[in-house]
């Protein structure tokens, strides 16, 4: 058993100064928090006037939140007497090593970080990146995810889209229809240029400026092929081709212009014996 002497070195030597250290870090961990809330619901309120995806202000949020907990939780531990050198220390070297295992992972951050501040595309947009193509459903820091033509989900790393080359069909208001329409030899082409200039006419849809391109692109082996090019709005592309290839093709109908199959003339010379 402890004496009063004993017992009262042991309080003022041990006790007193541990409850005041813990008290002490515990003051330390619980203002810090506070704080940290406080910088980064500030910070969040000036990245959101800023052009940055909503992703982005809260990935962004997030880390620096768990890098000022770090901070505060090493000052309560060195409030404690606990030897923060080393476990800085430990905590770089899980750090580096967490990020040699990781490489791919940390390559797929990196691209989604570009990728929602560069902002090539956002959600809605028809896209093709990383060999697929489809509206984009999703992007988040390490993929994004597209809704394919025939509703299939696709889910890509983003490194494999930042890293090639993106085509974007919704960035822009207009768009050109390029059309190819072969005639046979026979028909006359100013008739055919008459027939496809009142069939896009017709149409609403195509834009007078800038105005449609009609024009004889090729003289291939079976037929005259003509390059039609109207523009449209980006929302009308699929249906303006489709509906111009087949009222086209009503039109030729119409009017007795020719559709000719590819065909081949081959001639044979007979041998002559004497």
């Amino acid at each position: 058993m402890f004496n009063t002497e004993q017992m009262n070195v042991f309080t003022s030597t041990y006790l007193v100064p541990w409850s005041i250290n813990l008290a002490a870090a515990l003051l330390i961990f619980i203002v810090g928090k506070v704080v940290s809330n406080l910088l980064v619901s500030v910070l969040g309120k000036v990245l959101a006037k800023t052009k940055l995806d909503n992703i982005l202000v809260e990935f962004i949020q997030t880390l620096v939140y768990a890098l000022l907990l770090i901070f505060v939780i090493v000052a309560a531990l060195d409030q404690l007497g606990v030897n923060t050198t080393s476990l800085i220390a430990v905590l770089g070297a899980a750090g580096l090593a967490i990020g040699l295992a990781l490489q791919g992972s940390l390559q797929n951050f990196a691209s989604g970080f570009m990728l929602l501040t560069a902002r090539p595309f956002k959600t809605g947009d028809y896209i093709e990146a990383g060999n697929s193509a489809g509206v984009v459903e999703k992007i988040s820091i390490f993929s994004t995810v597209l809704r394919s033509p025939d509703n299939k989900e696709v889910t890509i790393p983003n490194g494999a889209i930042y890293g090639h080359n993106i085509i974007n069909y919704s960035t822009r208001e207009t768009r050109r229809v390029d059309m190819v329409f072969g005639v046979s030899y026979g028909d006359d082409i100013r008739k055919v240029r008459e027939i496809i200039t009142g069939v896009l006419q017709s149409d609403e849809r195509v834009l007078e400026e800038p105005a449609p391109t009609i024009v004889v692109g090729e003289l291939n082996d079976s037929s005259v092929d003509f390059w039609v090019r109207p523009w449209v709005n980006t929302a009308d592309y699929w249906p303006v081709k489709w509906d111009l290839t087949e009222k086209m093709k009503l039109a030729f109908d119409e009017q007795g212009v020719t559709i000719p199959f590819p065909q081949m003339d081959v001639h044979v010379d007979k041998a002559v014996s004497n």
